[in-house]
């Protein structure tokens, strides 16, 4: 179950309860990308101190569709933080503790514009080697982070966990089943899009309607055993939930969506790449047909997690570790 004793308000396992002299600390910290606050979390390794003149290595880290900060991104973020790296951690503009209206707007533009925001703010700090900066994305994050990199290459090694391929997603259906169903989507964001500008803003998402905890228990029990959207139910509904995680974007985001697919560029991509993935995963599709397009590098590998499926990536533990424990080693040799 979640640590909620902290005073950043995380939810995840294991997470900084306040900080503490020569352990990982955490600082909330606020800047802007195209005008628009962005509401982050920097994590900070042991014995870092500002009049060291020793600078580090940095990564950011993107949350997933309907997620925030305070969830998984942090989870992998303090554990980067625990192998040496700086780490930054951030709401999506229009959503979480970030500002931008209407609320959770799900742009593409925007996640990537996002990715690159958080490659400036780091390179910025005077403790940080603008040489060494790495991007890590999970779920939607992932490829979102996928395509910051194939065009911003002052991100010098790129990592996925559970990578979602949310354009091709919201596009075609899962696992590309709704192909028939592009017209109605379409349809229904243009309707969405007027509704917008006469103040009526419209909502989906991955968590049912419910009233109890119960009702979302009712939900899980209808799916299969660890498919994305069961566990999904799990983790943001029950067990990991946070106020800033509603699961939940605009209708009218299709519009913007089903015209982004990850794909379409892969093949800009040219630094080293590291896709991690559970074994299990129903999505794990979407990170091999990715990564077979990601033909600018030759210095690439898939990883899988014996016995993972999607979410429980975020969570269990021998999971996490084993993706810690690659994604770490990836970067620390990428970055060098």
């Amino acid at each position: 179950m979640a640590d909620e004793t902290n005073g950043f308000g995380f939810v995840y396992d294991g997470a900084i309860r306040g900080n503490e002299p020569g352990k990982v600390n955490v600082r909330q910290v606020e800047y802007e990308v195209d005008g628009i606050r962005v509401a982050a979390n920097l994590y900070l390794p042991a014995g870092y101190e500002e009049t060291d003149p020793t600078t580090y290595p940095a990564l950011t880290v993107a949350h997933p569709n309907g997620g925030c900060k305070e969830q998984v991104a942090g989870l992998y973020a303090q554990r980067l933080a625990e192998r040496g790296f700086v780490t930054l951690a951030a709401d999506a503009r229009y959503q979480g503790a970030s500002a931008g209206e209407p609320r959770l707007r799900d742009w593409p533009a925007n996640r990537v514009g996002d990715v690159d925001g958080m490659v400036d703010y780091l390179s910025g700090l005077s403790k940080v080697d603008a040489a060494r900066i790495g991007s890590l994305g999970i779920c939607g994050g992932g490829g979102y982070t996928l395509a910051a990199a194939q065009t911003d290459r002052r991100i010098r090694a790129v990592a996925t966990l559970s990578m979602f391929n949310s354009g091709r997603v919201r596009r075609n259906g899962f696992h590309d089943a709704d192909v028939q169903g592009i017209a109605g989507r379409l349809e229904r964001a243009a309707r969405a899009r007027a509704g917008e500008l006469a103040g009526d803003v419209a909502y989906e998402g991955f968590l049912p309607p419910h009233d109890s905890d119960d009702d979302l228990r009712a939900a899980m029990a209808k799916l299969p055993e660890n498919s994305l959207y069961r566990d999904g139910i799990e983790y943001y509904g029950l067990t990991y939930r946070h106020p800033n995680a509603t699961g939940s974007y605009t209708t009218e985001s299709f519009m913007h969506l089903m015209a982004f697919d990850v794909e379409d560029r892969m093949d800009l991509l040219s630094q080293p790449l590291l896709m991690v993935a559970g074994e299990k995963a129903d999505t794990l599709y979407m990170t091999q047909d990715a990564f077979a397009k990601a033909t600018g590098t030759d210095d690439k590998e898939i990883y899988l997690i014996p016995g993972a499926s999607h979410i429980r990536t975020y969570w269990v533990p021998e999971y996490v570790d084993a993706a810690v424990d690659k994604i770490a080693a990836f970067f620390e040799s990428r970055l060098a």
